[in-house]
């Protein structure tokens, strides 16, 4: 298998892979076109590469009774999905009564040139084979009708993407969200990536013509393609998983980053863990849940200052602490909890009366509950820098 077969494979898989990722989407929102254009490209993008494949070619094409089949489905996929691309651009970039306009205008003149483009491909009917896609699209080439035929489908492709380049490098600079951005910054990408897959087949098809041996480069044509389709796919989708993917992280580090204080809360007071907690170097890998356990490590550690309440007083007394209501900063947050905790481990019986003020209320303040993790998350930093080597084991909880 070369280098053009694994990044078409690729392709395929990352178009049929997008498809099946919009598909609840489009379930819940039936009535938006964008998102009906974007699975459209999705799906024919991922067609597109996969009834092209060497061992898939043969069994379309003798389904169909007809030996270059899969040579018009692949360029209908293609011309398909320009027009599906162009779509969505004009819907995000346009206000909805003009988009809707655009996007008809749009669909009506592609769908007459994919009339044509079918029309004239029956009438030049292309007869020479090889058993390779590019090999079959190459011999063809020194056909006259049909390298004419091949530069009216390149000139598709090209009038596609450059609008597509154009409507992408517009709304790009307009996007406020950040991996919006980022995508229609890729898809910028893909389109200048295609436009020279487009050159390319431009300059092979005339040289062929012109008598010339242009198979030398047939694999920078197939290289531009694949990298622009690959671009294209990863534009398209990356708003989706861009955001939960930036979810997920900060999850994960707030995770990590509340887990000194958590330890050291649960081994003063392990009531306070709904459920046993892994091993410690078991608790640095991302749980099942996380958003879920992320919840609870936060409702664990609020309930762990609940505990040390009665120490509280002791606490402020041996650091010279008076009763306040203003906040504290993080390290001197983290320093009244470990004089808590060492109150604690003087006196695990002690009931001393809570002075309020005298301890950490993080939930007091905010109410919100990004922010509160993020505050716990500071306060856990700072009671890590200053932690003592080891504290005494955990107790069982009766």
């Amino acid at each position: 298998m070369n280098l053009y077969d694994v990044l078409a494979h690729i392709c395929a898989a990352a178009g049929l892979a997008a498809f099946c990722y919009k598909l609840p989407e489009l379930v819940q929102r039936r009535t938006d076109p964008a998102l009906w254009a974007l699975a459209v490209y999705f799906l024919c993008s991922g067609i597109s590469f996969l009834i092209d494949f060497n061992w898939l070619r043969d069994h379309v094409n003798a389904l169909a009774g007809y030996a270059n089949f899969t040579t018009i489905l692949t360029q209908a996929a293609v011309v398909v999905l320009t027009a599906a691309q162009q779509v969505v651009l004009v819907h995000w970039s346009h206000p909805p009564e003009e988009a809707r306009v655009l996007a008809r205008r749009r669909i009506r003149a592609f769908s007459v040139t994919l009339a044509a483009l079918v029309a004239l491909f029956f009438i030049v009917e292309p007869y020479r084979r090889d058993p390779s896609a590019e090999g079959t699209l190459l011999r063809n080439m020194q056909d006259l009708d049909y390298a004419g035929y091949l530069l009216f489908y390149i000139t598709i492709c090209a009038v596609g993407q450059v609008g597509a380049l154009r409507l992408s490098y517009r709304y790009a600079r307009i996007a406020h969200r950040t991996w919006l951005r980022v995508g229609m910054w890729t898809v910028t990408a893909g389109a200048s990536f295609i436009l020279l897959y487009c050159a390319i087949r431009y300059t092979q098809t005339i040289g062929t013509q012109l008598g010339y041996d242009m198979s030398a480069w047939e694999p920078a044509y197939w290289l531009a393609g694949d990298v622009g389709s690959l671009l294209q796919v990863f534009g398209w989708t990356v708003p989706s998983w861009g955001l939960a993917l930036s979810h997920w992280l900060w999850n994960y580090r707030s995770y990590l980053r509340l887990r000194p204080l958590w330890w050291a809360l649960y081994e003063a007071a392990p009531g306070i863990a709904l459920e046993p907690p892994p091993p410690r170097w078991l608790d640095r890998l991302p749980p099942y849940s996380l958003e879920y356990r992320l919840y609870r490590r936060v409702i664990e550690i609020l309930d762990g200052f609940l505990a040390l309440r009665p120490h509280l007083t002791h606490a402020a007394a041996l650091r010279g602490d008076a009763p306040e209501t203003a906040r504290r900063s993080p390290e001197d947050e983290a320093g009244f909890l470990h004089a808590a905790l060492r109150a604690r481990a003087e006196d695990p019986d002690a009931s001393a009366p809570f002075v309020p003020g005298t301890g950490p209320s993080p939930a007091e303040s905010r109410g919100d509950y990004a922010k509160e993790v993020a505050w716990l998350a500071e306060v856990a930093t700072a009671f890590a820098r200053t932690a003592p080597k080891r504290r005494t084991a955990p107790r069982k909880p009766r």
